[in-house]
């Protein structure tokens, strides 16, 4: 089959090879423009990009998708199906029509929860214990088109959201697969969503990074479970950003301690109490500037008093 395939993050990668391994046709990646990254400013390509070119498959990376020179560039290519799979731009209503088969997404999430950008994030923020994939017809509105397929997956009460993104990318790979035969032989599903149930999943910003030592120490242990290994759940400690990768949770039993407050401090964590009497044993963590670093690596040159608070 020849088709457009539209991606820009990692998690789009795995869908990008398995369509090509699978024996179709990619007539076009079409990706986002080239941006400076990193201190330096440095051009980076994306990751669909390196994948793109490592492939040898024709790139096309307009500034908007919107705009009519680059809908009639892939209208020019012909292909019998668009595929969309972390793009980071809406499809104008021009390009869904413009494929015999269509235009089909796949999203890391069970829609219609966690519509939206950080559907992975968001799921392990609110302490979900089941999320999965979904493919689905692409509409002018956001993640709310017919789904196609769903595959569910248990989350691990310690996964990081970098190995859930993993595991939802290899999954989401494997439905593209079985979505696009369905498709080519005419018995695809096509079933609406309940938008009644619709919930969202908004882009993160540096407000949801940071920890509030105020709520339970689950709500706590999720944020950081959620942000690692990006963009990482911080406090500040004596004026310094602190980020903290690894916590566990402890209940405790009528303790006085004040939120953010340093209980104990040994090389298996530092215990930081948090609300209803529980606390968080941190084990690893992050001083601005330096490296990410063991409890006990860390206590070694940063020595922490019990009674100190992290804010």
């Amino acid at each position: 089959m020849d088709l457009v395939f539209l991606g820009t993050a990692d998690f789009a990668v795995p869908c990008l090879k398995a369509v090509c391994r699978a024996g179709h046709r990619v007539v076009g990646v079409v990706t986002q423009p080239d941006r400076p990254s990193g201190r330096g400013k440095k051009i980076n390509y994306n990751p669909v990009k390196k994948a793109a070119l490592a492939l040898e498959l024709n790139i096309l990376q307009p500034e908007s998708i919107k705009k009519p020179a680059a809908v009639a560039e892939i209208t020019a290519l012909k292909p019998e199906l668009l595929v969309v799979v972390a793009y980071g731009q809406l499809l104008p209503g021009e390009l869904l029509g413009i494929a015999p088969l269509g235009c089909i997404n796949v999203h890391a999430s069970l829609l219609p929860k966690y519509r939206g950008g950080a559907p992975i994030h968001r799921a392990i923020l609110a302490g979900e214990t089941e999320t999965g994939v979904t493919t689905m017809h692409v509409s002018e509105s956001l993640d709310a088109g017919d789904i196609i397929l769903q595959a569910k997956t248990k989350v691990d009460s310690a996964s990081t959201v970098g190995e859930l993104h993993d595991i939802l990318a290899e999954k989401g790979a494997e439905l593209l697969l079985k979505t696009i035969n369905l498709l080519a032989t005419g018995v695809a599903p096509r079933i609406a969503q309940d938008h009644n149930k619709a919930s969202y999943a908004p882009l993160l910003t540096k407000t949801d990074e940071k920890i509030n030592w105020g709520t339970s120490a689950f709500n706590i242990v999720n944020l950081i479970r959620g942000m690692d290994p990006w963009p990482g759940a911080f406090s500040f400690w004596k004026g310094k950003n602190l980020k903290i990768w690894n916590g566990e949770i402890v209940y405790l039993d009528g303790s006085q301690a004040q939120p953010g407050e340093i209980i104990a401090a040994s090389q298996e964590g530092i215990l930081v109490a948090a609300a209803n009497d529980t606390a968080v044993l941190v084990k690893e963590l992050q001083l601005q500037g330096k490296k990410r670093l063991s409890a006990k690596e860390f206590l070694n040159g940063n020595p922490m008093i019990a009674g100190e608070k992290l804010i």
